[in-house]
């Protein structure tokens, strides 16, 4: 195997020096809200009545915002609600129940949003960055590269329209709420700290505050950042933590996952033993089953030794290959014997129900087809 080129990795730094998109009410805590409302000669209780709207209604239109007086309403929401997604393209697949959002950002930057209904809950899948850094091979965000980091807001911004979505009552045999969140789109949310941990004190805050989620229904997913899994750990969030292992060994997953290079198997592993330990969480290990490459019995083997006996779950990917790539799923006769192994281990696992294939349901892969179709500027 090759080793593949390690991306830098600094859990604060923006990514690159661009302008940040304006801030926005949920970049705030309610008494920041006040503060700029006091700014603007608004009474204080304004912000809580912008804020009710925005996480207790979900409503952006400042024409619903009737309590609001209609000399202030455009002054109000033109600073603390401004718009940050703009949409590019929806789109619906599995009879309704999975939609996909690709938004277009303040300086063009592409990222991309999921909701999955199922029969008891409604999941949204959010973008912690524009891009990612990681270089995974098999990932279509990862082959595409890092643009910047996303604010809290913009963060914050896509769950709430997906739970307008939700609310709407569009999700086909679903229930009209939105009820888990996933940080498992595109970017690695951990090389985003601070926004990322800010974002979900919005999310599980009580509206008006924010959206009112539980932090058990929050999962945030990592390649395996060392340091920030244990700053993480030390939040007092009861948060899931979601690790993308992908290979059991350090041979392979040093190609797979080049941050391997830095924190070993047995490092991120160990991490993430503190983590459930500290927080009483199990782990979620992520896993994506690419033919010929990470799906062999002796590797299944191997993994279920690493994971006996703790407090984990291993959760199968059927890879969603990325047009053009070498990458390709597993058989089913292979995963379901990988299955077996892991179970025979005595280790819990599932294999991930598979959404948006037709709508280019993998991360980033709708992002890279609207770019394909896009001419730069001065471009011939």
């Amino acid at each position: 195997m090759t080793s593949l080129p390690l991306t830098p990795v600094n859990l604060d730094a923006p990514a690159r020096r661009a302008a940040m998109p304006p801030r926005h009410l949920a970049d705030l805590d309610l008494a920041g809200r006040q503060a700029l409302v006091a700014e603007l000669g608004e009474p204080r209780f304004r912000a809580r009545q912008v804020s009710t709207h925005y996480f207790g209604r979900l409503v952006r239109d400042s024409g619903q915002m009737t309590d609001l007086p209609a000399a202030a309403r455009e002054k109000l929401t033109d600073r603390l609600l401004p718009t940050l997604l703009t949409p590019v393209r929806e789109l619906t697949c599995d009879d309704g129940a999975t939609h996909k959002a690709l938004w277009r950002l303040h300086d063009g930057s592409l990222v991309e949003s999921v909701l999955m209904g199922y029969p008891d809950r409604v999941t949204a899948c959010l973008s912690s960055q524009a891009g990612c850094g990681m270089a995974c091979p098999f990932c279509a965000t990862g082959q595409a590269g890092l643009t910047r980091n996303l604010s809290t807001a913009e963060i914050v911004d896509q769950a709430v329209y997906l739970a307008g979505v939700a609310a709407s009552g569009a999700v086909a045999g679903s229930p009209p709420r939105l009820s888990r969140v996933v940080f498992m789109g595109m970017g690695e949310p951990l090389a985003n700290y601070n926004r990322v941990v800010a974002a979900i004190r919005r999310l599980v805050a009580p509206a008006p505050e924010g959206l009112g989620l539980s932090q058990r229904h929050i999962t945030v997913s990592t390649v395996g950042l060392v340091p920030a899994i244990r700053r993480l750990a030390s939040e007092d969030l009861s948060v899931t933590l979601a690790l993308s292992l992908h290979a059991p060994d350090d041979g392979l997953r040093d190609e797979l996952v080049p941050v391997n290079q830095r924190w070993k198997v047995s490092e991120v592993l160990e991490a993430a033993w503190e983590y459930a330990a500290r927080t009483g969480r199990r782990v979620s290990i992520e896993y994506a089953m690419i033919k010929d490459v990470n799906d062999q019995p002796w590797r299944a083997d191997l993994l279920g030794r690493l994971l006996a006996g703790k407090l984990a779950h291993v959760n199968l990917i059927p890879l969603n290959p990325t047009p053009g790539s070498r990458w390709d799923a597993s058989p089913k006769p292979v995963e379901r014997e990988f299955v077996r192994r892991l179970r025979d281990a005595g280790v819990s696992t599932t294999v991930r129900d598979t959404r948006g294939r037709e709508i280019d349901g993998a991360c980033g892969q709708l992002a890279a087809a609207e770019g394909d179709e896009i001419v730069a500027p001065g471009a011939p």
